[in-house]
């Protein structure tokens, strides 16, 4: 007791084991990874639901283009029949021809921005392949 009070208080142990920061590190590299996991889930609903909205409303959209398109191609084709003395049959295959050149060329142009698509998000799954690294690779 009279030499803790000659020399002062026992000094507090300032740094922590190394055992205990290696467990720290790795329990907070796990919660990160936890919680970009998270985000990561949270991103890919928010992108489904999104497009679920989008396609519905491309779909309503389609089938009312689809039917003015109908109409409008019987129109050009009765245009046709009273302008040229072309018959019924050639008229509509005028109109049926011109129509699937013109679908074919909207296919192939949607094809194209199909293939630059990518759905997932990106900075997420970065994110997370950096935390796997480091968790794995640790150096």
């Amino acid at each position: 007791m009279i030499d803790q009070l000659r020399n002062g208080p026992e000094p507090a142990t300032a740094s922590p084991s190394m055992t205990g920061l290696l467990t720290g590190i790795v329990k907070d590299m796990q919660e990160l990874t936890r919680q970009q996991l998270t985000l990561f889930k949270e991103e890919v609903k928010d992108d489904f639901r999104r497009t679920r909205e989008i396609a519905v409303s491309w779909a309503i959209g389609l089938g009312a283009a689809a039917l003015g398109l109908v109409l409008l191609a019987f129109a050009v084709v009765y245009l046709l029949v009273w302008g040229t003395p072309l018959p019924l049959w050639a008229c509509f295959g005028i109109v049926g021809a011109a129509a699937v050149l013109a679908g074919g060329a909207l296919l192939y142009a949607g094809r194209k921005k199909l293939e630059s698509f990518n759905p997932l998000p990106e900075q997420s799954v970065r994110a997370l392949k950096e935390n796997v690294q480091c968790l794995t690779n640790p150096k």
